[in-house]
């Protein structure tokens, strides 16, 4: 069984076409046909439904990718181990942070790191907690610094670091900071701007609109952009927005200003969070060392 083959496979797997996985692995669509034709005939099993619109995996197919995308990673992350140990302190740390802590904490272990291993190269996606956790199980991440996902995960291991809990938040002089009686039943009257629906933020709140018999909020604007951007839309428009108390801390948090209702906190920590089992090379764990230090 040839490595290319078992490439091949997972590219067009991921793709659900030849052409567009061709152009990943830089070899031509005969050459990934083939390739997987050999597969097959190796392993006796059909792993593609051949349609009009591309390749579909087959029940034995995904259950085939899911091993075989495992197996790569981790025959990526020995050689990683590998270079690692040859070039001793030099390497380069992917890292995935949630806009909210670009700034401050991360930037404060940054600074640190390079006076320690001025060799270091740090790579840094931005983004929110779905984009993260999507990069850090397809290895393209080392880490990520976000709000740690509730309820149990076989896949991910986390580190707690501070609790940042998510609150309310609209324009200093909004008309519901003048109005009597508020309840948390009269926020779904109001317009909202919110991430997507796969971020952990958003569905806390629609979660507790449900829990109250109350249809999803009015989001009538949604937008995975910085929180920045997102925040100064609140403080120019009548929207409601979420975000953590360490926004309304910075810069950009100056203008807002909490609903504090029963009911619009949600309790949040905060922490780095890997790949289980996953392997991290010693300038990345240091450089988590001097993040756990600069959270004190």
């Amino acid at each position: 069984m040839r490595l290319e083959d078992l490439d091949y496979f997972l590219a067009v797997a991921a793709s659900g076409h030849v052409g567009r996985a061709s152009e990943t692995v830089g070899a031509t669509q005969p050459a990934l046909t083939k390739g997987i034709q050999r597969l097959e005939r190796e392993l006796q099993i059909q792993l593609f439904e051949r349609t009009a619109k591309g390749m579909t995996l087959t029940v034995p197919g995904q259950a085939f990718y899911e091993r075989l995308r495992a197996a790569r990673l981790g025959i990526d992350e020995a050689v990683k181990e590998a270079n690692d140990l040859h070039l001793g302190k030099v390497g380069l740390i992917r890292a995935g942070i949630s806009p909210n802590y670009a700034e401050g904490l991360f930037g404060d272990a940054c600074a640190s790191l390079l006076r320690q291993r001025p060799a270091a190269r740090i790579q840094v996606t931005v983004g929110l907690n779905d984009k993260l956790f999507a990069a850090l199980r397809q290895g393209d991440l080392d880490f990520c610094l976000s709000a740690l996902p509730r309820g149990e995960q076989n896949e991910f291991d986390q580190r707690p670091l501070f609790n940042d809990h998510l609150h309310v938040v609209a324009r200093e002089d909004h008309p519901l900071f003048r109005a009597h009686g508020l309840r948390f039943d009269g926020l779904g009257r109001e317009s909202w701007i919110l991430p997507g629906p796969q971020v952990m933020a958003r569905r806390a709140v629609e979660a507790s609109f449900a829990e109250r018999g109350l249809p999803p909020p009015n989001v009538v604007i949604e937008s995975n952009s910085s929180i920045a951007s997102l925040m100064n839309v609140v403080k120019n428009t009548n929207l409601l927005g979420i975000t953590g108390e360490m926004t309304l801390k910075q810069a950009f948090g100056a203008g807002l200003r909490m609903l504090e209702l029963e009911g619009a906190m949600w309790p949040r920590t905060v922490g780095i969070i890997t790949r289980r089992n996953a392997y991290l090379s010693p300038l990345t764990k240091r450089f988590i060392e001097l993040l756990e230090t600069a959270a004190k």
